[in-house]
C-alpha cells in the first residue's frame, strides 16, 4: 500500500547582508556553512542589503531573517519573523539576538600592537555620530584603545571623526591630512575600520606623510580587498565574522523552532593581528635594537635564540638585554615568544592543519613542547584556542 506523505518544510530565510565588503561575504559564508551541513534552507539573498529589498520583503512568506541594522530594521522587525541582527550602525536591539564585534579586545590589541612596534604617539580615526549611525562599535574601540595606551603610561591618543558616508571623503581629506600634519612623529594610529585606514593613508599622501616612518596605520577587519588595494598594504586586526554568520544561522534555526533560551549576543572574536608594511616599523632610533627587533620579525617565526638576535644586532647580549628593557619594556626572549606565539595561533585559526604537523613546521621536538610553549603565551592549549576562534565549532550559540 503506497501512502501519501509530505516531504518535510524547507525553512525559507531571508539574508539581507551586503556583499560589498569581506565582513559581509565571510558571514554569508558562515551561513552557507551551516545551511549545507544542518538544512536544507532555502534562501532570498538582497546582496544590496534591505534598502533594496524593501520594495518587495512584505510579499515575500518567510519563516526568519538574518539582517544588517539598517535604517528601516525596525520596519523589518514588525513583521515578527524570528530574526537575528547583525550590527554595524546602532547598539544592541533589546529582546533579540544581536551579533556584534568584540570592540573591547579589539581596542585592546591594536594598541598592544601599537605598543610593540615602539610608538610613543598615539591617534584615533573613527567616525563621526548622527541620528542613525551612532557608531557605539566605534567609539569602544577608541575607549579600550586608549586604555591599553595609558595603561603603557602614555598620553591619551589623539581622536579625530570622519563622516561614515563615502561620498563626503574626498573633501574631508584636506581636513583630515592638516590634523595629521599636526600630530607628533612618528605615531600610531587606529583606524576604526579598513575603509577609515585607507582614508588616513591617502590622507598621509595628500600631507607629504611616509608610512610607517612617520605614521604607521591599522585598521579593523582585515578585509583583504581593502588592505592589499591600500598602498602600503594596510595591516588590520582579523575578526572572524565567518564564526558568527554560522552561530547566527544556529541561532536562527532555534528561534525558527519556537526556542527563546538565547542569550542576546553573539560575539564576532578577533583571534590576532594580520602585519602588513603599514606598521611594518619598529619606531627607535637606537639602531641596535631596531635591526635586533627586524631579525626576530623576519625570523621569528623559527627556532632562535637570544645569541643569535644579539649576534644580528651587532652587540653583545647583556647590552641588548638593557636596551630592550629601558626602549621596550621586555626581554627579548619575551619578544621572541610573543612573535613565535602570535604565528602558531594564525597557523590554528587559518588552517586545518593537525597540531602535530604545525609543530613539526616550526622546529619543535613534538607536539607536547608545541603545546606548552603555545599555551604560556596564549594562557590556552592549542585545541581549546582553535575550538574557540576556528570559523566554525562545536560550541553552543554564545
Amino acid at each position: 500500500m503506497i501512502t501519501n506523505t509530505k516531504p518535510p518544510k524547507i525553512p525559507k530565510v531571508i539574508l539581507l547582508v551586503e556583499s560589498s565588503r569581506g565582513s559581509g561575504r565571510a558571514l554569508l559564508r558562515g551561513i552557507a556553512n551551516y545551511a549545507h551541513h544542518r538544512g536544507p534552507w532555502s534562501f532570498y539573498w538582497e546582496p544590496g542589503g534591505l534598502e533594496k529589498a524593501w520594495p518587495t520583503l512584505r510579499q515575500i512568506e518567510a519563516d526568519g531573517i538574518i539582517l544588517r541594522d539598517v535604517e528601516k530594521v525596525d520596519e523589518a522587525l514588525a513583521s515578527g519573523l524570528p530574526a537575528v541582527v547583525i550590527g554595524h550602525r546602532q547598539s544592541e536591539i533589546p529582546g533579540l539576538v544581536n551579533v556584534v564585534t568584540d570592540s573591547e579586545a579589539i581596542g585592546r590589541m591594536a594598541g598592544e600592537h601599537l605598543l610593540h612596534c615602539g610608538f610613543k604617539h598615539f591617534g584615533f580615526c573613527g567616525y563621526t555620530e548622527n541620528s542613525f549611525e551612532r557608531t557605539a562599535w566605534s567609539e569602544i574601540r577608541a575607549k579600550f584603545f586608549a586604555a591599553r595606551i595609558r595603561e603603557a603610561g602614555f598620553a591619551a591618543p589623539r581622536q579625530y571623526a570622519l563622516s561614515e558616508r563615502p561620498e563626503a571623503w574626498p573633501k574631508e581629506r584636506h581636513a583630515l591630512a592638516t590634523w595629521l600634519e599636526a600630530l607628533p612623529k612618528p605615531i600610531g594610529l587606529l583606524a576604526c575600520n579598513d575603509d577609515c585606514g585607507q582614508q588616513i593613508v591617502e590622507a598621509c599622501k595628500l600631507a607629504g606623510l611616509s608610512i610607517p616612518d612617520e605614521v604607521g596605520v591599522i585598521g579593523v577587519d582585515n578585509d583583504e580587498l581593502v588592505c592589499e588595494l591600500t598602498d602600503p598594504p594596510l595591516s588590520s586586526v582579523a575578526i572572524n565574522f565567518e564564526r558568527a554568520g554560522y552561530d547566527a544561522a544556529r541561532a536562527l534555526e532555534k528561534l525558527m523552532r519556537g526556542s527563546r533560551k538565547l542569550p542576546p549576543r553573539i560575539l564576532a572574536v578577533a583571534p590576532h593581528i594580520v602585519t602588513r608594511r603599514s606598521t611594518d616599523f619598529v619606531a627607535t632610533d637606537e639602531p641596535h635594537t631596531r635591526r635586533a627587533l627586524q631579525f626576530v620579525r623576519d625570523q621569528g617565526r623559527t627556532s632562535i635564540s637570544v645569541d643569535q638576535v644579539a649576534r644580528a644586532a651587532g652587540l653583545s647580549r647583556r647590552a641588548l638585554e638593557k636596551r630592550f628593557r629601558a626602549l621596550l619594556g621586555r626581554s627579548i626572549l619575551e619578544e621572541i615568544r610573543r612573535v613565535r606565539t602570535d604565528h602558531m595561533a594564525r597557523l590554528l585559526v587559518e588552517t586545518d592543519l593537525p597540531v602535530t604537523a604545525i609543530a613539526g613546521m616550526l622546529g619543535f621536538e613534538d607536539a607536547h613542547h608545541f603545546a606548552r610553549y603555545f599555551r604560556s603565551g596564549k594562557q590556552l592549549t592549542p585545541l581549546r584556542y582553535r575550538s574557540t576562534h576556528a570559523r566554525y565549532g562545536s560550541e553552543g550559540v554564545r
